[in-house]
């Protein structure tokens, strides 16, 4: 795989703010052996005419109601064709027009490649890094103490990415992942920025309901008592993180 080919999943529904963020930050890469995909859920505020102004640059565009945001991801992992597959969702970007070139040089052809993520505010603006820094080597277990690689910065080789769980409403990112991990054979840190993640999603704004499916995910992975004490752990350097820093980032 000299030029693999890479699908990139955008979820959007009703954001006609953020999107054309998003689509810009995919279709001004130096690298072209891309697969663009829009899932849209039938959206009526305009989003959907923004996202027509730019139909030439996007190979599959579906705009229909769904169940849900992992239920409109799943249709886009089932039409994606590419050797990789990324989901880049409203509001979020890819870190600079060089970032899939990136991918492909430092990537290593690894069953699972990644990177770090800045944080944006509404207005673009960086505001930091995420609070769990990717791992040097990842693995099935490096999630146990947080999700220390951001969903919108791990590309996954489509053969191993299964659909996702939708008994999960906020966190099915977390265990997906963790699936795909499982059945990855290597993985590869590309030791640079790839993402820029838009805070503010569902997830935080239902916080208590993520956190809780998130406990259920690492239970079912990592077995009762191992998840005890992995909470533990996490109190105590979530702790550490406020002291130093005066707030919570994910």
């Amino acid at each position: 795989m000299a030029s693999p080919k890479i699908s990139i999943i955008t979820i959007v529904y009703n954001n006609v703010r953020d999107i054309e963020h998003t689509i810009l930050s995919v279709i001004n890469q130096t690298y072209s052996n891309i697969e663009y995909i829009i899932i849209d859920g039938a959206s009526t505020d305009g989003t959907l005419d923004l996202i027509h102004k730019y139909r030439g640059s996007i190979d599959i565009l579906v705009s229909e109601n769904d169940n849900g945001i992992y239920d409109a991801m799943n249709k886009g992992l089932a039409k994606a064709t590419g050797d990789y597959v990324l989901f880049l969702n409203s509001g979020d970007e890819l870190f600079d027009t060089h970032t899939l070139q990136t991918i492909v040089d430092k990537g290593n052809h690894a069953d699972i490649i990644y990177g770090e993520t800045k944080l944006v505010d509404e207005n673009r603006n960086i505001i930091g890094d995420r609070r769990h820094k990717a791992p040097a080597q990842f693995n099935w277990k490096s999630f146990q103490y947080g999700m220390n690689v951001c969903h919108q910065a791990i590309y996954v080789k489509r053969e191993i990415a299964e659909p996702y769980d939708l008994q999960y409403k906020l966190s099915a990112d977390v265990d997906w992942v963790i699936r795909a991990a499982k059945n990855a054979r290597t993985t590869q840190n590309v030791q640079a920025y790839v993402a820029r993640y838009l805070v503010g999603g569902m997830s935080q704004k239902r916080h208590k309901q993520s956190l809780q499916e998130r406990y259920s995910i690492f239970k079912k992975h990592y077995g009762t008592v191992q998840n005890w004490i992995n909470h533990g752990i996490i109190a105590i350097r979530l702790i550490k993180h406020r002291i130093q820093h005066g707030e919570t980032r994910e």
